[in-house]
């Protein structure tokens, strides 16, 4: 039987930018405000090895990843095989995996598990756009971070967006389970709960 809407759990990475800016605090005060229960909160040092498995692997995923970065080469004037050596997305992919797995490894992250209504969407919402600039602001990444696509891929590296959230409730499951924060879920109720 699916859970009620409130137990749904979502999980949230507060990115090495965000923790050298001092914003997990910041970050975590938003998702309690919001009416989301903090479950589990853990700091961590990734390895190379547990942000490749972190990132999908599969052909379709990589390629997504290398027409994105052309159509931000193409939106902003820049060429993509001068910078890049190559104007094909299934290259560029793999590049830029490779920057998303040195930028994840950094520094420390902030592992979360959250809970609460549609946690999944709420997350996200409070969350912003995944690419700052585009970001609204009233956002985590609308108010606290000003990268671009088109600035990450001149430095050749990811974009600085602070966290990461789970995109679906079955997202969010494996992330749970990949990161080791299953067994450290804790139940209880906040005071708005006993009502």
């Amino acid at each position: 039987m699916k859970p009620h809407p409130k137990e749904e759990t979502t999980f949230v990475l507060i990115k090495p930018d965000g923790v050298r800016r001092g914003l997990a605090g910041e970050v975590i005060r938003r998702i309690e405000r919001a009416g989301l229960k903090i479950v589990a909160l853990e700091m961590h040092q990734s390895s190379k090895e547990e942000i490749d498995r972190h990132y999908p692997k599969d052909e379709a995923w990589i390629t997504r990843l290398g027409e994105k970065t052309l159509s931000t080469y193409e939106k902003y004037g820049f060429d993509a095989k001068e910078e890049m050596g190559t104007d094909k997305a299934e290259k560029i992919g793999p590049q830029v995996r490779g920057w998303l797995i040195d930028y994840m490894t950094s520094g420390p992250v902030v592992k979360i598990v959250v809970q609460g209504v549609h946690a999944v969407d709420m997350i996200r919402k409070l969350a912003g756009n995944t690419q700052p600039a585009l970001a609204e602001m009233g956002t985590i990444r609308g108010d606290y971070s000003v990268d671009s696509a088109a600035s990450a891929n001149k430095d050749k590296r990811a974009i600085h967006n602070l966290i990461h959230a789970s995109e679906t409730a079955e997202e969010a499951a494996h992330e749970i389970e990949h990161w080791g924060m299953k067994g450290k879920i804790h139940i209880y109720t906040r005071i708005e709960e006993g009502l």
